[in-house]
């Protein structure tokens, strides 16, 4: 499906890191580190109106479209079980978190658009490789998330900080058998490969040999270990969004730290600008984890609202 068909402007702006946003500036517990438990009460969704507001700000100032990616990282039945949601639990909470973005969307209808992105998470730890998924497996296992979304309205679905190309062949399965648009969202290390090792390039041209998606991202890695994965070659107009961490510490660092680090904001920009021109399908710029509004205005060179 041509990126177009529903990323129909020439830049979106994107959120940030929702979770480390909640937990360090806000005070919130996120058990398991998920977030869609807040959509249950006025307070949490409070917050995350706020959250996206802060969003919706930076993409007015910087004259750009706005991305809406729903707070379901954690989402899916692993994760879910741990916070007791059985399956049609999550159901109900896909379901509202679309729905409170198609919400959301009618008060910026000031911008020059707005799409919502149904965020899939990894069945596994988004810093480590566990075992090598089955791609049917991956299918089966996201296919009741995805569906749910799409029959909530989201205009995309986009599976983030996978560590493997195998689980995101099974994320586009479980989008075509659902019959949304889908991007395949991948995670690296320092040295730019995947957690399991993989090179970026080739977990893309594995994930386009098996089941093409509709585009891929890169998330929650600095542009600095981004760019050593960007080997030259047509696969690299096949990246339509980018979202990097704040911090330039590695994913065990990260893991590991008890404070946040929200890293050189100068640093940020300028290491993100060396990677626009090698990458001519870009269409969405934010931020992951450690980032706040402040983080994605200066990506987008616009001054902060705050």
């Amino acid at each position: 499906m041509p990126i177009e068909s529903f990323l129909p402007a020439a830049g979106y702006v994107s959120d940030g890191g929702l979770e480390t946003d909640l937990v360090f500036h806000h005070g919130m517990e996120l058990p398991e580190f998920a977030s869609f438990p807040l959509l249950e009460h006025e307070h949490g969704r409070a917050l995350l109106r706020g959250y996206y507001d802060g969003y919706a700000e930076v993409a007015r100032r910087a004259g750009a479209a706005l991305t809406l990616e729903s707070p379901t990282w954690r989402a899916n039945p692993d994760w879910g079980a741990r916070l007791g949601y059985d399956a049609a639990g999550l159901d109900r909470a896909n379901t509202a978190a679309i729905g409170f973005l198609r919400a959301l969307r009618e008060e910026y209808a000031d911008l020059p658009d707005v799409r919502i992105i149904g965020a899939v998470g990894p069945r596994g730890d988004g810093y480590v490789a566990g075992e090598r998924a089955d791609p049917d497996e991956a299918a089966d296992y996201h296919a009741p998330q995805v569906e749910a979304m799409g029959r909530a309205g989201a205009d995309v679905v986009a599976a983030y900080t996978l560590t493997g190309p195998e689980e995101g062949i099974g994320v586009v399965r479980a989008a075509r058998s659902a019959g949304v648009p889908v991007l395949v969202g991948f995670t690296v290390e320092t040295d730019g490969r995947l957690p399991d090792g993989t090179t970026l390039r080739a977990a893309v041209e594995r994930v386009d040999d098996a089941d093409a998606p509709d585009g891929f991202v890169v998330n929650c890695a600095h542009p600095t270990h981004i760019a050593p994965g960007l080997a030259a070659g047509d696969w690299l107009a096949r990246i339509v969004q980018v979202n990097p961490n704040a911090s330039t510490q590695s994913h065990t660092e990260l893991d590991a730290a008890e404070e946040l680090d929200e890293g050189d904001l100068g640093l940020l920009a300028s290491s993100y600008d060396e990677l626009r021109p090698l990458l001519p399908g870009l269409r969405v710029v934010g931020g992951c984890c450690g980032t706040d509004a402040r983080h994605v205005a200066a990506l987008w060179g616009v001054p902060h609202a705050g």
